[in-house]
């Protein structure tokens, strides 16, 4: 039995689906609200290589490395984005939430804050997780401050680490939340969602 088991998580107007290749349009649309594939510090594909950004997803998912979520619109099921469990390490109760992104009309709204609520639940509450982790390129700023909020840990920069999508060597920002730190931050996360907008 795979530690992260095929699920959807549902709240506040948002689904998070396993992630199929039924998803190519909807994907390719959601990229497409921002050209999203130009900013050099993300992983959203390019229009064309959305099919083959599905099938690798899918092959990691079955070598047990990932597991990739859509992220759709309840009321509409128009795909917003994608978001992962990935470095699943089942010995130590061990997932990152990354390759997250959503197309540009849906950023800055709830739906970041919700599906934050909806794997961390999980990994923490379902999955038993000791720890949860995130990485992020260390000029994605944005994403450093949004992991911050989540009230996630920073554990330190690996430099030289990975190829940007433009050829340059990228160090790595890695944050961590412990099972302990997670009733402090679910408040948090439950306030922020229910605070009038």
């Amino acid at each position: 039995m795979a530690f992260v088991e095929p699920v959807t998580l549902s709240a506040r107007g948002v689904d998070l689906v396993p992630l199929a290749l039924e998803h190519e349009d909807g994907l390719r649309a959601a990229a497409a609200d921002g050209a999203l594939w130009n900013i050099r510090v993300t992983s959203v594909p390019e229009p064309e290589q959305t099919r083959n950004y599905i099938e690798n997803a899918l092959a990691t998912r079955e070598a047990g490395n990932r597991f990739p979520f859509a992220v759709l619109e309840n009321a509409t099921g128009k795909v917003l984005g994608c978001t992962s469990y990935h470095d699943i390490v089942p010995a130590v109760k061990r997932v990152e939430i990354g390759w997250t992104w959503y197309g540009q009309s849906s950023q800055r709204s709830h739906v970041n804050t919700t599906c934050k609520l909806l794997l961390l639940t999980h990994a923490f509450e379902t999955l038993g997780c000791h720890v949860v982790g995130w990485r992020t390129d260390n000029y994605n700023f944005a994403s450093q401050a949004a992991i911050e909020r989540l009230g996630a840990e920073k554990d330190g920069v690996i430099r030289g680490h990975a190829l940007r999508r433009d050829g340059t060597i990228r160090d790595t920002v890695m944050y961590s939340m412990r099972a302990g730190e997670w009733p402090e931050a679910k408040a948090q996360l439950l306030y922020l969602l229910d605070k009038p907008r």
